[in-house]
């Protein structure tokens, strides 16, 4: 079994054939989804897609990108909203200095937000982080050593230096399609060698189709291809990586129950 630890059903959904794509990922041995909130004003509907399939979960939370748009949020109101049982996680949330479609100072605001929602719920925190990773470890590290917290930082695709921070504060670590690319050998350097006990694997669908389905829309299924090419590259059968994934996924993500074996 696999697990995509990281997509957006909410965004397939508008396409009007979300039940095919989760048939595919049935098919492909996808045995969970955790659907993930990029606006707390659309958490209903993310919510909606989770209760409407039993092997999806969904998060609440504000993506970096949304933070100067969307309502100002307080921790107790992503606790409050956490509450649902089919909530698995707080975010995604972090810091985007590629884009700054939000300005710093407010992205900065909400990521302490979320923190704090994650350190009271128990839930774990998923990061979002893109040329930022120095502000993203600092935050990281100060608001832990103010009480703990777990979570993961999500599509993996920067230095090794924030690995090993967030690895310090017992964070995990998840891959994407990225990791397909031609030009990502750097990534690829580091993936070989991080613990593979703090490894996730995730499609961040619809984007980033990892190879050989580059270019096309990402979809739950896919997350084969990336399931694959970390094996390869780690020099490990593709079962391996499925178990020590999933194993991974629900020792941190521990609202989400596992299927019952055959």
């Amino acid at each position: 079994m696999l697990v995509d630890s990281h997509c957006h059903l909410d965004y397939l959904a508008r396409d009007g054939d979300l039940d095919e794509v989760v048939a595919r990922a049935r098919r492909a041995g996808v045995g969970r989804m955790l659907t993930i909130c990029t606006k707390v004003s659309e958490f209903e509907t993310v919510r909606g897609v989770a209760a409407r399939y039993d092997d999806v979960w969904c998060t609440v939370g504000i993506h970096p990108h949304e933070a100067e748009a969307e309502p100002a949020v307080t921790a107790d109101r992503l606790v409050a909203l956490a509450k649902d049982p089919r909530v698995a996680g707080i975010g995604e949330t972090g810091l985007d200095y590629f884009y700054e479609h939000s300005p710093r100072e407010q992205q900065q605001a909400s990521f302490r937000a979320h923190i704090a929602a994650a350190r009271t719920s128990g839930l774990p925190l998923i990061v979002h982080t893109r040329d930022a990773d120095d502000d993203t470890a600092a935050i990281l590290e100060e608001e832990y050593a103010a009480g703990p917290f777990g979570g993961v930082i999500h599509c993996f695709s920067t230095g090794r230096a924030l690995a090993e921070r967030a690895l310090g504060i017992g964070f995990y670590i998840s891959l994407s399609g990225i990791v397909t690319f031609k030009k990502a050998e750097a990534l690829r350097e580091t993936a070989a060698v991080l613990p593979l006990d703090r490894l996730l694997v995730e499609t961040d669908a619809p984007y980033l189709a990892p190879v050989p389905n580059r270019g096309k829309r990402n979809e739950p299924s896919f997350v084969v291809h990336t399931a694959a090419a970390l094996a390869e590259l780690r020099g490990v059968a593709a079962e391996a990586i499925a178990a020590a994934t999933t194993e991974n996924f629900f020792r941190l993500f521990e609202r989400v129950d596992r299927p019952e074996q055959p």
